[in-house]
C-alpha cells in the first residue's frame, strides 16, 4: 500500500504538518495521536494500522464485497470521516476515479502513494467549524467511532449541514455488548457485581470509563445512530443489523471465515480498546493484564457471541429534508446495525 508517513494536502487551510504532530507519545508501549492530544484515547501505531485494515477486510466480506449501500450517482465529492489507515478512500477512488475523496484523521497515519483523487488531511470532526462550505459533499461516510469522541451526534449535525441537498451519508458501526441467539452465553450480572462471562464486564466497565471521563465518551452508539439521524433531520433513515460471530462457531462458511476474522480483530485490538479506559478507572496494569486473559479466554468456540454490525436483517427507511443517507454498523462481538439518512429540501 505504500510507505506510510505524513498524509497528503490538500488546497485548503489545513493544518501544516510539523514534526511535533508527528512525535507521537507513547504509553504502554503504543503510540498515540499527537494533534489535539487525548481526544481519541485508542492507538495509532503500525499494529493498530494493520488490525483496523484487517477490520476494513472483515466488515466488507459482511457486506459482500462492498464498500457502502446507498445509491450513488456521479459523486464529485466523498468524505471519510475518521479514516484510520486511508483503506475505505483508496478502495473508493477505484470506483469513482473522478470524485474528489477525503479522509480525515487526527492521526497522519495513512499512506503516501495514493490515486491522485484521494487526500488525506489532519482534522477534528468535533470541532464547530469545518474546513468545507455547507452543502459541500455528496456522500459522507463514517465507520467504527464508538468511544471515539464526546458526542457523535454533534458529529452527524455537522455532516447534515456540509451535505448537498438530496445526498447521503453512512454509519457502520458495531455495538460492542455481546449477544446470542443460541442460549449458550452466561448471564449478566445483575447485582452490580462481576459476571462469569467477562465479555460482559468489559463492556460495562468501558461505558463506564466513558462515562466518567472529562468530556464523557460515548462506548455504544450504534443503537443510537437512527434516532439521531431522524432528530436531526435526515429523511430515508435506514437501520440495517447484521451479525458478526465474534469467532469460528458457525457451520455457514461465510459466516465462520467472518468469525475467524472477528475474533483475530478483537484479539489484536483488545489491550489497545482496554488500557486507558481501565487505568482511568483507577486499575493497575497488572490487574488491567489479568482481566484481558480472563475477558479473552470466554470467547468460547462453544458460545454462540455475534455482534450487531450494520448491514441488513431489519430495515427502516425514513427521508431527510436536507440530508445525507447514514448506515450504522454495530461492532464486532454481536449485530450490525446500518442507519441511511438522505437530505432533501
Amino acid at each position: 500500500m505504500g510507505a506510510r508517513r505524513p498524509p497528503l494536502q490538500a488546497d485548503c487551510d489545513t493544518q501544516s504538518l510539523t514534526d511535533s504532530v508527528m512525535d507521537y507519545p507513547v504509553e504502554n508501549g503504543r503510540t498515540y495521536h499527537r494533534y489535539h492530544e487525548g481526544a481519541y484515547i485508542y492507538p495509532n501505531d503500525e499494529q493498530e494500522i494493520d488490525r483496523l485494515d484487517m477490520q476494513h477486510h472483515m466488515f466488507k466480506m459482511a457486506m459482500d464485497g462492498k464498500l457502502f449501500r446507498v445509491p450513488l450517482q456521479d459523486p464529485k465529492h466523498i468524505l471519510d470521516i475518521g479514516t484510520g489507515s486511508g483503506i475505505w478512500p483508496i478502495e473508493m477512488s477505484a470506483l469513482f476515479p473522478n470524485t474528489e475523496i477525503i479522509g480525515t484523521d487526527l492521526s497522519p497515519i495513512q499512506p503516501t502513494e495514493v490515486p491522485p483523487n484521494v487526500h488525506f488531511l489532519i482534522d477534528d470532526a468535533t470541532e464547530e467549524e469545518w474546513l468545507w462550505n455547507k452543502n459541500y459533499f455528496d456522500f459522507i461516510h463514517t465507520g467504527h467511532m464508538s468511544g471515539a469522541m464526546p458526542s457523535f451526534k454533534r458529529v452527524l449535525r455537522q455532516a447534515f449541514k456540509h451535505l448537498k441537498p438530496g445526498a447521503y451519508m453512512e454509519c457502520h458501526e458495531l455495538d460492542p455488548k455481546p449477544k446470542c441467539d443460541d442460549n449458550t452465553m452466561p448471564p449478566e450480572n445483575r447485582d452490580g457485581g462481576y459476571s462469569a462471562f467477562a465479555m460482559h464486564d468489559w463492556v460495562d466497565l468501558n461505558v463506564r470509563s466513558g462515562r466518567d471521563a472529562d468530556p464523557p465518551r460515548q462506548f455504544r452508539i450504534a443503537h443510537r445512530l437512527a434516532q439521531w439521524m431522524k432528530d436531526i433531520g435526515f429523511v430515508d433513515v435506514e437501520q440495517r443489523l447484521s451479525k458478526i460471530p465474534t469467532n469460528t462457531w458457525p457451520e455457514d462458511e461465510k459466516l465462520r471465515t467472518i468469525g475467524a476474522w472477528s475474533e483475530n480483530n478483537w484479539l489484536d485490538a483488545l489491550s489497545g480498546w482496554s488500557y486507558k479506559p481501565f487505568l482511568a478507572l483507577g486499575w493497575s496494569k497488572p490487574e488491567i493484564e489479568v482481566f484481558l486473559v480472563d475477558t479473552s479466554d470466554n470467547r468460547s468456540p462453544n458460545i454462540g457471541l455475534l455482534t450487531p454490525w450494520g448491514d441488513a436483517e431489519i430495515s427502516h427507511h425514513a427521508k431527510n429534508r436536507k440530508a445525507a443517507m447514514r448506515k450504522l454498523i454495530p461492532s464486532a462481538c454481536d449485530k450490525p446495525k446500518t442507519a441511511i439518512g438522505q437530505h432533501m429540501l
